[in-house]
C-alpha cells in the first residue's frame, strides 16, 4: 500500500472513473458494491472531498442512507466485466462480491472495506448529503433522468488515499 496525495492523483482518478469504479458501502452488518461513473474530487469546508452520486432507486441507496462512510476503488487493471456486472445487477438479488470473485481488505481509517484490487482507493467519511431538486437542474440534463430517479449527492471527507499494486 502506497499512500497518495489525493490532489496529485485526482486527474488520474477522474480519467479512470469514466470507465467505472467500485463504490462499497457498509451499514451495520450489510455490505454492497455498485459501479459509479459520476463523481468529483476537490476541496470544500476546508477538507479534501470525494463526492459521489447515488440514485434513490438503487439498492445501495438504502445502505448509504444508514452508513457513516464509503470507499471508492478505482481499478488500475482491466476489470470491465466486474464493473459492468456491478453496474447492472442489484445487490438485493445477488451477492455481487461472490459473483464477480471480488475480495475485500479492511480499510485503514473507516469501517467500510475496500476492494482488494490494484488501483487507487479512497476511504471517505460522509459529512454531508443532499438530494437533487430537479427544479434546479439544467433542462438539457433532464434526459439523463427519464424515470425521474434523481441522485442524492454524498460528500465524503477523504480520510485515506492510497494505491494498491
Amino acid at each position: 500500500m502506497k499512500k497518495m496525495d489525493y490532489m496529485k492523483v485526482a486527474d488520474t482518478a477522474m480519467t479512470r472513473i469514466k470507465k467505472g469504479a467500485f463504490l462499497t458501502v457498509k451499514a451495520k452488518d450489510k455490505l454492497n458494491i455498485m459501479t459509479i461513473g459520476w463523481a468529483t474530487i476537490g476541496f470544500c469546508w476546508r477538507r479534501p472531498i470525494f463526492m459521489i452520486a447515488v440514485r434513490d432507486s438503487r439498492h445501495t441507496f438504502g445502505l448509504i442512507e444508514k452508513a457513516v462512510d464509503f470507499s471508492v476503488s478505482i481499478p488500475g487493471t482491466d476489470m470491465h466485466d466486474a464493473i459492468m456486472f456491478c453496474g447492472t445487477k442489484s445487490g438485493s438479488e445477488i451477492d455481487k462480491f461472490k459473483a464477480c470473485n471480488l475480495s475485500l481488505i479492511n480499510s485503514t481509517r473507516i469501517t467500510t472495506p475496500v476492494v482488494n484490487t490494484p488501483g487507487l482507493h479512497f476511504e471517505c467519511k460522509i459529512i454531508f448529503k443532499s438530494p437533487m431538486d430537479p427544479k434546479f437542474l439544467c433542462k438539457e440534463y433532464e434526459k439523463l433522468y427519464p424515470e425521474k430517479d434523481y441522485h442524492t449527492l454524498y460528500f465524503g471527507e477523504i480520510m485515506a488515499c492510497y494505491e494498491l499494486e
